[in-house]
């Protein structure tokens, strides 16, 4: 029995669901809880299935969120798009009877009793595709939309590396199963106030580049504040450094009162930079990753290092 039919398994014998995924949500977290909950509800009306965590406001459309007291019922637990277990959001995998952990970051801790982790995959919502697909459980157009919004989110329109073939396929057999309309799915996933469009330009004049050709950027509370917007806003633009000629990694350092941290979103083309980020408490993907941080001197190390490895990278690929 293959994992995604021991996942079904699971499914099917608890009356309990809880769907989890990692803090501060983006389009791929939300959309594979969301289609997930959907999935399963449709299936087994009878079961009481929640999805939580915080919410994000910047994508409320993809649905509401459940509040639930402690689980008094033997329940099952399925996180979503998380890798450890301290960036589960609003879920204790010891209050539950059985933990499933479906991912697409690399491996770093083992916290579930059944775990499946496609690290090729380009994200979490085209590994809920394939569940469906593999279960042989019909889409709804709404499922679909979910779905097809996180599989866009998380490989920003296609564009990322790990895009695959596979990908493709599975989007392709979407489309033409659950007939959405795509184009009109763009609206809500890139819609932004003008106030984003003037913080953005505000990035864009006040980066600092080094000489390896790592750029990055401190984000204060008080400028975001200036402008009307939050650390998320700030993190959700960074993909638009990608193309820029003089650019190997960009890092975005965005300040969170509410939390008494830093907010750290590093991306590349080149340097693989998770394990940096995994040793200041984060991790990710190799050309995109994130972390916490309490300080600005930790930002200022954490930018050394990435600069050292932004050299190294030029210097093995005489990029100089």
């Amino acid at each position: 029995m293959n994992t995604y039919r021991q996942i079904y398994k699971q499914i099917k014998k608890y009356n309990t669901i809880v769907i989890a995924r990692h803090i501060g949500a983006d389009p791929d977290a939300l959309g594979s809880q969301f289609a997930l909950k959907s999935i399963i509800t449709g299936l087994f009306p009878e079961k009481k299935v929640y999805a939580v965590g915080n919410p994000a406001s910047r994508f409320k459309f993809f649905g509401t969120l459940d509040n639930i007291d402690k689980i008094q019922d033997k329940a099952l637990l399925i996180v979503l798009d998380t890798p450890d277990i301290k960036r589960i959001d609003s879920a204790n995998i010891k209050d539950f009877d059985f933990v499933i952990k479906i991912d697409h970051h690399p491996f770093i801790e083992k916290y579930s009793d059944i775990e499946y982790i496609d690290d090729t995959s380009c994200s979490s919502c085209q590994l809920i595709l394939e569940f469906a697909f593999e279960n042989k459980i019909n889409l709804t157009k709404e499922q679909g939309e979910k779905l097809y919004l996180g599989i866009v989110g998380d490989t920003d329109r296609f564009l990322h590396d790990y895009t695959s073939t596979k990908t493709f396929a599975l989007v392709t057999r979407l489309l033409q199963e659950t007939n959405i309309d795509f184009t009109s799915l763009y609206k809500n996933l890139y819609r932004r106030p003008l106030s984003e469009i003037r913080f953005e330009g505000y990035i864009y004049q006040n980066l600092t580049l080094t000489d390896n050709g790592v750029a990055y950027i401190k984000l204060t509370d008080k400028i975001m504040k200036e402008y009307g917007v939050d650390s998320a806003a700030a993190g959700n633009m960074i993909n638009d450094l990608k193309f820029v000629d003089e650019i190997t990694i960009w890092v975005f350092l965005s300040e969170d009162i509410k939390s008494n941290l830093i907010r750290v979103n590093v991306r590349s083309v080149g340097p693989y930079v998770n394990e940096i980020a995994s040793n200041y408490g984060g991790g990710g993907h190799i050309y995109a990753s994130g972390a916490k941080i309490k300080t600005w001197e930790q930002t200022d190390l954490l930018i050394k290092d990435l600069d050292t490895l932004a050299g190294e990278y030029k210097q093995k690929n005489n990029q100089c």
